[in-house]
C-alpha cells in the first residue's frame, strides 16, 4: 500500500492553487493538507502540519519561496511552482530539485510526484514529529548567493562558527548561516555532532582517523581529508562518547 503524500499548497494565487488541487485529485495516494498565500501562513502551516511535500511558488509578495525555506528549521520534500523560467531553475537543477513551470504539464506534476516518493523512501519516509533535536536523517535548506541545497545532516562534515554565523561544510560545498554555537547545539542531535573545539562541530559519523596530538587533545581527519582539532577539554568528553 502506498504511504499517504501530505501535501501543502503554497501560491498567492487562489487560481493557480486551485489549479493544482485538481491536478493532485488524480493522483489518490496524494492528501492536500492545507493551503497558504503568503510567507507568514506557509511558514505556520508548516510547522503545524508538518507535510510531506511543498508545492512552492518561488514569487509572491510577501517574499520568495526561498524566504520561507530560510526560516524553516527543517525542510519538506519541496517541488517550485513557477511562471518564470528564469527564477532558479540553473541553480536548483544541479541539485535535483525538482520545479514545474505554469500552466502545470499533468505528466510533469506525475514525474514530480514519483520523484519526492523514491526521496521520501530513501529518508526513512514521512518526516517524524517534532523533537528536540534534529538527526541524521533531517533535512535543512541551504542557500549561499544564488547556489541553494537541500541537505540532510548526514551529509554534513562539520560546522565551522564565527560568533553568530556559521559555515556549514558538506561535499565540496559550503553555505554561511545566520546561527551561533550555542543555538545549534540546542538543535542538533548530540550524538551525531561533537563539539570539537570552541568553534567547531563536527559529524562523528564522517570521522576516518583519530590521532593523538600535542598537549592531549586529538587530531580528527575527515573523510573530505579535512582534520579538526580536538581542544584538550574537549579530549575526555571525546573518548567517553566513543569509548577510547
Amino acid at each position: 500500500m502506498t504511504a499517504t503524500l501530505r501535501t501543502l499548497i503554497v501560491d498567492d494565487t487562489r487560481l493557480a492553487r486551485q489549479e493544482l488541487r485538481t491536478l493532485l485529485a488524480a493522483h489518490h495516494e496524494v492528501e492536500v493538507v492545507g493551503e497558504a498565500d503568503d510567507v507568514p501562513a506557509a511558514r505556520a502551516a508548516v510547522e503545524r502540519l508538518l507535510p510531506d511535500l511543498l508545492l512552492l511558488d518561488i514569487q509572491m509578495p510577501s517574499g520568495s519561496g526561498f524566504d520561507l525555506l530560510d526560516a524553516l528549521e527543517t525542510a519538506p520534500a519541496v517541488v517550485f511552482t513557477t511562471a518564470y523560467d528564469r527564477y532558479a531553475l540553473q541553480a536548483f537543477a544541479a541539485n535535483a530539485l525538482d520545479y514545474l513551470l505554469k500552466p502545470v504539464d499533468p505528466t510533469r506534476l506525475g514525474e514530480a510526484l514519483a520523484r519526492v516518493r523514491e526521496r521520501l523512501a530513501q529518508r526513512g519516509a514521512a518526516p517524524a514529529p517534532e523533537r528536540p533535536f534534529l538527526g541524521a536523517g533531517d533535512q535543512v535548506f541551504l542557500r549561499d548567493g544564488e547556489r541553494c541545497w537541500f541537505v540532510t545532516l548526514d551529509e554534513v562534515s562539520r560546522i565551522v562558527v564565527d560568533g553568530n554565523y556559521a559555515s556549514v561544510r558538506f561535499s565540496e560545498h559550503k553555505a554561511t548561516i545566520a546561527r551561533s554555537l550555542s543555538a545549534l547545539e540546542a538543535r542538533l542531535d548530540p550524538a551525531l555532532f561533537f563539539r570539537a573545539n570552541r568553534n567547531t562541530l563536527v559529524n562523528l559519523r564522517m570521522v576516518r582517523k583519530i590521532d593523538l596530538a600535542v598537549g592531549d587533545g586529538y587530531e580528527l581527519t575527515l573523510r573530505d581529508g579535512s582534520v579538526v582539532e580536538v581542544s584538550r577539554r574537549q579530549a575526555r568528553e571525546l573518548r567517553e562518547r566513543l569509548a577510547l
